[in-house]
């Protein structure tokens, strides 16, 4: 028997491979296979199944080309329709590879379909079961996705209840359990450090599963749900309905533009430019109205986030870095991209087109400028539960996720000095690159953010939201 993990830190995504006997399934795969097609040739084993836990709001799964490429069944469990060819299995159905047994748990919750898959070792014991979004380290699944209907965020918390009651906690302490996600993803609330646990320690340590009741089990889950990103409504019709190859994707966007023909490109309308160097390079020149998310950081979850999905993109990218800058935008749905720019940004200079920069400033500069500046106004573009635990005494606070609209950017006044800050420096970047597009210039970005301004106690005088934290 070998199981590996194949994690993805980025998307804070696990996918799965098993193989006994040269037979290997590939659960919850991303829209990239080559990693898991790769793999199963190395071991000379054959991929006989891909088993997909739920329709994927946070990604593109890479079930239909992997299909195609290995002409391997997609197994979903009950209550799956789609609009291609799967096998849609049945509650407690068993699956052979090799000579392990992999047995479909339907455990709706997170969603209607969503289903677990208990691995069997050779002799029939159970040994692991993944558990996709149903139950996570520390955490379980979001029960606020649901898609049209009657159904409610109650409505599935109490269904995620009966499911990890009947099917998952009566397990044996000892089997393993690999989620789909790990820390950082927002399909669940605060998923734990661990990509990887067990039933007994889940039972000890996840708060939902310490719950007394149905009743609590709801609440405890409900609570202070962040509102999910706008992509994942995108993501999860994608998987449900289909999409394009990855090979299409990249013949497309791995077109290298010249200066003059990227200048053309820009001018069709609504085209965005994406640059996905660093940040801390991006502020010191980059193409005009371009956008920063650098793929330094969460890069495809922050697109996702802030960038629409029907526009045409253009990339901007250090070299040898411009497949990266595709792929890692197609696992969360987008496959508009129209090439990029040959040469990367310092061909542009060289043409000496003209160019836009981001100021960058410490925070001790910050400290020296506030007491003099009346027209000084910091803005706070981390999320509300980091500002309400200390931020700059008269900050606005504008989270980023939130800079979606561009009305919400334009009540600044000309006269204002803005001064832009996160945590630690990748959003704010991306706060002052999306401020820029909208004509927004007199923007300066504080160095090493909260982080660096704490530094400053005494000089900078700070505040706590009590009311939030409570």
């Amino acid at each position: 028997m070998f199981v590996q993990q194949l994690y993805t830190n980025c998307l804070s995504e696990a996918a799965y491979y098993i193989e006994s006997n040269g037979e290997a399934a590939v659960i919850d795969p991303l829209r990239d296979v080559e990693e898991y097609i790769n793999l199963a040739n190395e071991r000379g084993a054959t991929i006989k199944y891909i088993f997909e836990t739920h329709f994927h709001a946070d990604f593109v799964s890479g079930h239909l080309d992997l299909g195609k490429k290995t002409n391997a069944p997609i197994v979903y469990g009950p209550n799956t329709i789609t609009q291609f060819p799967v096998h849609v299995a049945k509650d407690g159905e068993q699956f052979k590879v090799g000579e392990l047994t992999i047995e479909v748990l339907h455990t709706p919750g997170h969603t209607l379909e969503s289903s677990c898959y208990l691995l069997k070792d050779e002799n029939g014991r159970d040994y692991a079961v993944f558990t996709g979004d149903t139950l996570f380290v520390g955490d379980v699944g979001r029960p606020d996705l649901a898609q049209g209907g009657d159904i409610t965020t109650e409505d599935l918390a109490g269904m995620l209840y009966d499911s990890l009651q009947k099917k998952i906690i009566s397990l044996a302490d000892n089997v393993i359990v690999y989620p789909a996600h790990g820390p950082g993803s927002a399909c669940g609330k605060n998923l734990g450090p661990d990509t990887y646990s067990t039933i007994g320690d889940e039972k000890q340590t996840n708060y939902a599963l310490k719950a007394h009741n149905k009743e609590e089990f709801i609440k405890a889950v409900t609570d202070g749900l962040a509102t999910p990103p706008q992509y994942f409504s995108v993501n999860a019709r994608i998987n449900k309905e289909g999409y394009n190859s990855l090979d299409e994707v990249l013949n497309k966007g791995m077109k290298a533009l010249s200066v003059e023909e990227f200048k053309i490109a820009m001018k069709k309308d609504d085209t965005i430019v994406l640059d996905t160097r660093k940040s801390s390079v991006f502020t010191e020149g980059f193409v005009p109205s371009a956008i920063s998310i650098g793929l330094d950081g969460r890069y495809a979850e922050w697109a996702g986030s802030l960038l629409p999905f029907n526009k045409p993109f253009l990339l901007v990218t250090d070299e040898g870095k411009e497949e990266e800058s595709i792929i890692r935008l197609a696992r969360v749905g987008f496959d508009k991209m129209e090439g990029y720019l040959k040469g990367g940004f310092d061909a542009w200079k060289k043409a000496g087109e003209k160019i836009d920069m981001i100021i960058n400033v410490e925070a001790d500069e910050l400290a020296m400028d506030i007491p003099h500046d009346d027209n000084l106004l910091v803005i706070d573009v981390r999320k509300e539960v980091e500002f309400a635990d200390g931020h700059v005494k008269n900050a606005l606070n504008l989270p980023l996720n939130e800079m979606t609209d561009p009305a919400m950017m334009a009540n600044f006044e000309e006269t204002q000095n803005l001064y832009v800050h996160c945590a630690g420096g990748y959003r704010s970047i991306i706060a002052c690159s999306l401020l820029k597009r909208q004509g927004i210039h007199n923007i300066r970005n504080i160095v090493g953010g909260w982080n660096k301004i704490k530094e400053q106690e005494g000089k900078i005088k700070t505040e706590k939201e009590t009311s939030v934290l409570n």
